[in-house]
This record gives C-alpha cells, structure tokens and sequence, in this order.
C-alpha cells in the first residue's frame, strides 16, 4: 500500500512538472508569436512609410512620423526635426518627385514591453546608390510613429582614407580629433 501511495505521488509530481513544463512552453511561444507580431508591425510601418515617399504622399509620410521627430541625413547639416524636414521635403513632394529607397534587408528589434523598437536597414537607392538607414520607434496603444531616422551612406574601409581626406578638404573648421 505504501508503495502504491508513494507511486501514486510520483506520478502526480510527475504530472504536475509535465503541466508546468507545457504551461510554460505555451507561454514562451505565445511571447515569440507577440514579438514577431510586433516586429512585422514596425516593418508594415517603415515600408509604408518608404512607399509614401516613393508615391509623394507627403500627408502619409509625415504621419508616420511623431511631432518630436528627428531625421539625420546624409551631410553633416541636416539634422531635422519633423517640421524642419518638412520644410526641406514639401517642394520635392509637390513636383511628385520625393525619393524612393528599397529595403534589401531589416533588422527590427522591440523591447520586451512592446512599447519602443530599433531597427537598421540596407537599402538601394537610385540617388545614393547602396545607402542604410536605421531607426527608432515608439508605440501609443496600436500605432508605432516614427521618433528618429538616420540615413547614411556606408563607406568601404578601404576607400575611407580617400573618402576623409576629401570631407577634411571640404571643412573650414577641423573638428576636433
């Protein structure tokens, strides 16, 4: 009898690690499913956000941006806000010819609490040829809005002493090193 009880224990132990195991793998794949969902919310937001300026839908590509927006472009100078990169950006979007920049590949990345993601891109780009752009946006209940975009042009390594030189010559002022 008292091997049978001490059976019957074991196998409701047993049970019970089983029950938790699955309760927690249903969980981690539940979280996983939530990640991607995320991630491909952020990644719906930033496609759309390119193909509102490949079509010079200025109204839809400035919506996806928040009010505090920043935009880093390519020269040194153009640091924006949402409103200064409006400025720049309203005569390209009224001639119907704003830019068109495709993404060959995405990294999106969001935090663990949903609310902010971080992404990195390679892009093709009739202007600038092979150009990355990479980001950062936060999440107000469903929407993610775009708070900070940084476009540069990656530079082989072996053509970056050429490439210095030629920025160094175009300065007035030598940064600081």
């Amino acid at each position: 009898m008292r091997s049978m009880t001490a059976a019957m224990s074991r196998s409701g132990s047993v049970l019970a690690v089983a029950v938790l195991a699955g309760a927690a793998a249903a969980l981690a794949a539940h979280t996983a499913d939530q990640a991607r969902s995320r991630e491909r919310a952020v990644a719906t937001v930033i496609d759309d956000w390119h193909a509102a300026a490949a079509a010079a839908d200025e109204e839809r590509y400035f919506g996806h941006m928040s009010e505090g927006a920043v935009f880093l472009g390519t020269d040194p100078t153009e640091r924006w806000t949402k409103a200064q990169f409006r400025a720049y950006a309203h005569p390209y979007f009224v001639k119907g010819k704003a830019w068109s920049f495709r993404p060959v590949s995405r990294t999106v990345s969001v935090a663990p609490d949903g609310s902010v993601a971080w992404f990195d891109e390679e892009l093709a780009t009739p202007n600038l040829g092979p150009a990355r752009g990479s980001g950062v946006l936060l999440r107000d209940g469903a929407t993610w809005t775009i708070v900070q975009y940084d476009l540069s042009v990656p530079i082989p390594n072996a053509v970056f002493p050429q490439v210095k030189g030629i920025i160094a010559s175009e300065r007035t002022v030598a940064p600081p090193d």
